[in-house]
């Protein structure tokens, strides 16, 4: 298994294409968004200036990137191309072939997240304490897995040819519903309420407590462990599924 985790990562950290859409692409959106934005302009109902409430926003986006469509369309495509059947026949347990994936997806999102917060801190002066990077940090990365089973769960579901339109969609959708592209504030009243229950709501919501001083709201963290559940609880049945037809 962790010969295979050792390739995952190799493959992942070679793929110039995938690293700048995770890495660099999140840091050029919150210079787009934030950077022509007055320094003492507040968001609505947050307290937060723009450009401090789009870098946890553009963090958060950023790991999704890595995690959803790094693990969807490759899953899919090695089913498709007959790699996944291959580790079957060898002694890997499924979990490692998950595992490994998901450790190639973490890996880079980390990159991500640390690039968007020295832009931000560089570029439009943003200051906060060191407990507060240390723990935007580890919320944002460790809120990732959500979305990481979400990716496992889209790559066992559709092949090779479908996988990239599901994902593109899944992952626009839950971007903008989320308010990671921008505040939700601006949406209408009944889209707000919709977007109140997006895991990508909640998850950046996490960060810009943290960016507050205050504890994570229990409804985010809730919101949260359940599409953990669901998502995980998903990717191993049509893992299941996939396997019998192998």
């Amino acid at each position: 298994m962790n010969g295979l985790i050792k390739l995952e990562l190799t493959r992942a950290l070679r793929n110039r294409k995938f690293l700048f859409f995770s890495v660099i692409y999140p840091s050029v959106l919150f210079l787009l968004i934030a950077g022509s934005a007055d320094g003492a302009e507040k968001v609505d109902g947050t307290g937060l200036t723009l450009p401090t409430y789009m870098m946890v926003s553009m963090a958060s986006f950023g790991a999704l990137t890595a995690v959803l469509m790094g693990n969807s369309e490759r899953i899919a495509k090695e089913r498709q191309s007959g790699w996944v059947r291959q580790l079957r026949l060898t002694t890997l347990p499924g979990r490692g072939y998950v595992l490994a994936k998901t450790a190639s997806a973490a890996v880079v999102s980390l990159p991500s997240i640390v690039v968007v917060f020295a832009v931000a801190a560089a570029v439009k002066d943003v200051r906060l304490d060191a407990w507060q990077w240390c723990a935007l940090t580890g919320a944002i990365w460790a809120g990732s897995l959500v979305f990481a089973a979400l990716g496992v769960a889209i790559g066992y579901l559709a092949n090779g040819d479908a996988v990239r339109p599901i994902t593109m969609i899944t992952y626009f959708g839950l971007s903008i519903l989320g308010g990671l592209w921008m505040p939700t504030t601006t949406f209408p009243t009944w889209l707000q309420d919709i977007a109140k229950w997006v895991p990508t709501h909640a998850y950046a919501a996490l960060g810009q407590s943290i960016e507050q001083s205050q504890a994570p709201h229990a409804k985010d963290i809730v919101i949260l462990v359940v599409f953990f559940a669901l998502f995980t609880g998903g990717a191993a049945w049509l893992y299941r599924k996939d396997t019998l037809k192998a």
